[in-house]
């Protein structure tokens, strides 16, 4: 790949990480760019998993060093990790077409959830499930499903930190891109060993997510709530928009 190319998916990658460590939804932007590149359907969704583990684990190191991320959390990360590796090596199996026509009303219903919900903040709330409660149910759930799929995992992480363990908003953000970051290195660890990655494009997006990332988990944890909520229903509509028009063949169906 040229230089320029090379550096338009750093571009990319700065903005997706930003994002992606906020409300999750960074592959709107990552998947189709790699594709522009060049990058057939299935090298694009390999390299993209590469450049969303740099993300991910760069927001997971900057929420630990806040202290937002603790030990009760680790169970969730590790069993998202191997339910994700899991995914991947089921995806030639996968129901593609029914999760790209069932997700967009799930993302709209998160979208609502987090806009009209009058209790959501900061602040810890009571729990209906403890979190090593919720790592052995719902987090190995949605892990198999991003090493399947992918779009929006990281929102259905922070929902069920929210409506089910009780987390604040940044709190349950934190623990999202923990198990995020699992579940992005299971599948990882199986498409490397597809030989499916484009390694010098992947790295260049990478670096990008990496440092985007860190600046979106610094914005997330200074303005907390205010900023997250909005963000978070911003992001689920736009990907519900987009798989919509995936499924009508409006655009590049990269997530058939």
């Amino acid at each position: 790949m040229s230089l320029s190319t090379l550096g338009f998916l750093a571009l990319v990658g700065l903005v997706s990480g930003f994002v992606d460590a906020i409300a999750g939804g960074g592959g709107l932007l990552t998947l189709p760019s790699l594709a522009l590149a060049g990058l057939d359907p299935v090298a694009a969704v390999a390299t993209n998993k590469l450049a969303s583990t740099f993300g991910s684990g760069s927001a997971t190191l900057a929420f630990w060093r806040a202290r937002k991320i603790d030990s009760e959390m680790t169970p969730a990360a590790v069993l998202a990790c191997l339910a994700a590796a899991l995914g991947a090596l089921a995806l030639p199996w996968a129901p593609r077409q029914a999760l790209t026509q069932a997700l967009p009303v799930v993302l709209i219903a998160v979208a609502v959830y987090f806009a009209i919900s009058p209790t959501l903040g900061d602040s810890q709330r009571r729990a209906r499930m403890s979190p090593l409660g919720l790592a052995w149910t719902l987090t190995p759930a949605v892990g198999f499903y991003d090493g399947v799929f992918g779009p929006g995992a990281g929102s259905f992480y922070m929902i069920g930190y929210v409506i089910l363990s009780g987390f604040g908003v940044v709190r349950a953000m934190a623990a999202a891109r923990f198990a995020n970051f699992g579940s992005n290195a299971g599948s990882l660890t199986i498409y490397a060993l597809t030989g499916h990655i484009m390694v010098a494009a992947g790295l260049a997006m990478g670096a990008g997510a990496f440092v985007g990332a860190r600046l979106g988990a610094r914005a997330a944890l200074f303005a907390g709530a205010k900023l997250v909520r909005p963000l978070i229903v911003l992001v689920s509509c736009a990907m519900a928009i987009r798989l919509m028009a995936a499924r009508r063949g409006l655009l590049a169906g990269l997530w058939r």
